[in-house]
């Protein structure tokens, strides 16, 4: 069911734009259906704030559960933002505070940049923190996306991530592990997710503390798992809400990194995501580039419209299933009241009764 515009963020009319169905707040209040209001606590950096609303927003709008969404957008403390980006939380973000008194009925929190080797000395550590703790307690199920699985996972579990020797960057295969789980129950058993992160945590340590997996792969590792209970908590370590050029996006800024003397070596290509047409033109760029760095002078732009046709999406379907699957089940066992977690009858312990 269609997203419900019921404030006046730029992200609705995006999607709108795109051709997603939005309702407006009069439209909505003429239907008979239940609402469902999803958190999105927002820590990504500025470039990608409002990318990050708009890739989230619409995997939300995809699910055909017969709901409306309200998705509310919040963030934390501890993270630098320019005056623009200010403003647009300002303007259209609510406040912890406010989200606490009003309530969830599921709450997805994004990844972030982070500037520390360890998180807990990142500044916002402790804010996010104190989000885990209020949603554990209040909401039926939290989403956490990469640097959130981790944040959390060492949070609840003592399990610090662990350094990879390269950047795990990329469209990795994928294959579902538990298939009786109604999580990617009619999900294809084989799927494309994309990776960027510099961290893992592994399926042994996740493994060692009842998290159960249910997503890997051979080359990138755990994608997909949930917490003891079977829902109450749901880690992705890839990032299946990406764009089909979210990956070409941060290679351009790798290479701009190279340019500005920020890193020594040229960046290698995302795996598995551009064909051997882009890799001949990224090819004849990076020559250039290097050539304008010896000699001081500025760079031409990358040749993004020659790339774009040739980029593939090839996990967005899988991707829609799962939050499908997600919302589904929340809708199923949260309370009318979006103050309280279940319904009566619901096993906090075993919230799908597994």
């Amino acid at each position: 069911m269609p997203l419900v515009a019921h404030t006046n963020l730029p992200t609705f009319w995006r999607l709108q734009d795109e051709g997603e169905e939005i309702l407006t707040p009069d439209r909505a209040s003429r239907q008979s259906i239940r609402e469902l209001h999803v958190g999105l606590l927002n820590i990504m950096p500025d470039a990608a704030l409002e990318a990050t609303e708009r890739q989230f927003f619409r995997l939300v709008g995809a699910c055909n559960q017969i709901a409306q969404f309200h998705v509310h957008p919040f963030t934390i403390e501890g993270l630098q933002r320019s005056p623009a980006a200010l403003e647009h939380i300002h303007t259209y973000y609510e406040s912890f505070e406010k989200i606490k008194l009003d309530g969830l009925d599921a709450l997805i929190i994004s990844g972030a940049n982070v500037t520390h080797d360890h998180l807990q000395d990142e500044a916002f550590w402790q804010p996010l923190t104190e989000v885990f703790a209020w949603a554990k307690q209040n909401v039926t199920s939290i989403l956490c996306s990469c640097l959130a699985t981790h944040a959390l996972i060492q949070s609840c579990y003592g399990v610090e991530r662990t350094r990879l020797p390269a950047k795990r960057w990329g469209v990795f295969s994928h294959r579902v592990v538990d298939r009786q789980h109604p999580l990617v129950a009619e999900v294809n058993t084989r799927f494309d997710v994309p990776h960027s992160r510099y961290n893992e945590v592994f399926k042994a340590d996740m493994e060692k503390h009842g998290l159960k997996i249910l997503v890997a792969s051979e080359e990138a590792g755990v994608h997909l798992a949930v917490s003891p209970d079977g829902f109450r908590v749901i880690f992705f370590q890839g990032h299946p809400e990406y764009d089909d050029i979210s990956l070409l996006k941060e290679y351009k800024r790798e290479v701009m990194r190279f340019y500005n003397g920020e890193r020594d070596d040229y960046p290698p290509y995302p795996e598995h995501y551009f064909d051997v047409a882009v890799q001949n033109i990224l090819s004849t760029y990076a020559e250039h580039v290097k050539a304008a760095k010896r000699a001081g002078e500025p760079i031409q732009q990358l040749p993004e419209a020659q790339i774009l046709e040739h980029l593939d999406i090839t996990w967005r379907d899988s991707a829609k299933a799962v939050f499908n699957n997600w919302l589904g089940k929340v809708y199923q066992i949260t309370n009318e009241d979006r103050r309280l977690p279940f319904m009566d009858g619901i096993d906090p312990d075993n919230p799908l009764g597994l």
